[in-house]
């Protein structure tokens, strides 16, 4: 898919990509991009006649086009395209990652059950796409929210640039504060040996405050008119990280790519399954121009 770079929206009829393609049609809106609409379906039974499949194919279709016409109903974005695939939702959807500068997904959350269906695809997507991957959780009207919570990006050291990017230029389209969560780690400590005195907490904090200023700085001047609150704390990554998505607009963490078997980073897959607002998961940008999609 040559061309413009486009926001690709994963879409089955449910309420919970209905909530998706109204978070993809709001970015589309604010970023002046087009939206390519997909779904994907497949034959579940074995062996069957061409004719049967035909049926589901049909039925597909079905669902897509309605997923694309309520998109263009919309008004807000004049060129919606549509990508129906036979095969596996998450495979496809990071396919057109390739040629995307967003892909939105929805979730149910509702529990262990339902994120073995859908976590399961929003976190093979957030660990396999070449770009940011927005999983749309939590309750209320989406994308907008009368209380306008803050944009809350989780910062590591490892965090890619990307990830802070992305954070500072939603925050700057959606006219949102941003709150920079730096979770400070302590080593534990074993009995009976001997180890160095616990280091001050607060002396921890604003060394880790200092250093995550240095780093935001560029970021800072470039968006004068973005609020940024920085807090660091001395608490596990995962729990800190879902207190504070609930009543923020959006939560942005990296993609820890470095794990072996192309896994999600442990945070970064808790927060596609438990984050109580909307979670961007945003890589590193690859190197080298991305690959060519296919149709």
């Amino acid at each position: 898919m040559g061309g413009q770079r486009r926001v690709v929206v994963g879409y089955d009829g449910s309420d919970f990509s209905m909530r998706a393609l109204e978070w993809a049609l709001d970015e589309c809106g604010l970023r002046g991009l087009p939206l390519t609409v997909a779904h994907a379906w497949s034959w579940p039974y074995g062996a069957a006649a061409e004719e049967a499949k035909a049926h589901l194919r049909a039925a597909a279709e079905h669902v897509l086009h309605h997923g694309a016409d309520r998109a263009r109903s919309a008004g807000s974005v004049t060129d919606v395209t549509t990508d129906l695939c036979e095969g596996a939702a998450a495979e496809r959807l990071v396919e057109l990652s390739a040629g995307a500068c967003l892909v939105v997904v929805g979730s149910r959350g509702l529990g262990a059950s339902a994120r073995s269906v859908v976590g399961s695809v929003a976190a093979s997507v957030a660990a396999g796409a070449r770009a940011p991957v927005v999983v749309v959780r939590g309750p209320g009207p989406i994308p907008a929210r009368a209380d306008r919570g803050p944009l809350v990006l989780g910062l590591a050291p490892a965090t890619p640039d990307e990830a802070v990017e992305f954070a500072f230029t939603e925050a700057a389209l959606r006219s949102l504060r941003i709150t920079v969560l730096h979770l400070i780690h302590v080593g534990g400590m074993a009995w009976g040996v001997e180890i160095d005195p616990l280091p001050d907490a607060g002396a921890l904090r604003t060394a880790a405050r200092e250093r995550v200023e240095e780093r935001l700085a560029a970021w800072r001047a470039g968006h004068p008119d973005v609020r940024v609150e920085v807090r660091a704390l001395i608490a596990p990554a995962r729990e800190a990280l879902r207190v504070a998505s609930e009543g923020a607009s959006l939560l942005v963490v990296g993609a820890d790519r470095t794990r072996p078997g192309g896994t999600l980073g442990t945070v970064a897959r808790a927060m596609t399954e438990t984050a109580l607002s909307p979670v961007a998961v945003v890589p590193a940008r690859p190197a080298g121009p991305p690959d060519a999609q296919e149709r």
